[in-house]
């Protein structure tokens, strides 16, 4: 006797949708693509990728909020701001204009 239809049918890879799931903040960061090196950099010029996307980012402010730097003691880039043992790092004025960054950094991302 042969097998009902629906025992013998096989279902093939990708024949479902995966499930929904949330989308993280941090794939829409300016910065997502940037190396480990320059979003966690200690020093100003080895910084100055991260902080130029940090000029355009969408979710500048949740990075600040969730990263909370100074209660972290946070060393890289976060908010659009250099930081390095959870204290803001100035970027020297003979960097920011030739990069196109801004001196003092607004309050508000």
């Amino acid at each position: 006797m042969p097998a009902p239809a629906y025992v013998r049918t096989t279902f093939q890879r990708g024949a479902y949708p995966a499930p929904a799931r949330p989308t993280d903040w941090r794939t829409h960061a300016a910065c997502a693509g940037l190396p480990d090196e320059a979003v966690f950099a200690r020093r100003p010029e080895p910084a100055l990728p991260a902080l130029r996307a940090c000029a355009v980012c969408s979710v500048r402010r949740r990075c600040l909020e969730t990263v909370a730097p100074a209660e972290s003691l946070f060393d890289g880039v976060s908010g659009g701001r250099l930081w390095r043992n959870g204290r803001e790092v100035r970027i020297p004025a003979d960097l920011a204009p030739e990069r196109g960054l801004a001196v003092d950094y607004p309050d508000q991302p």
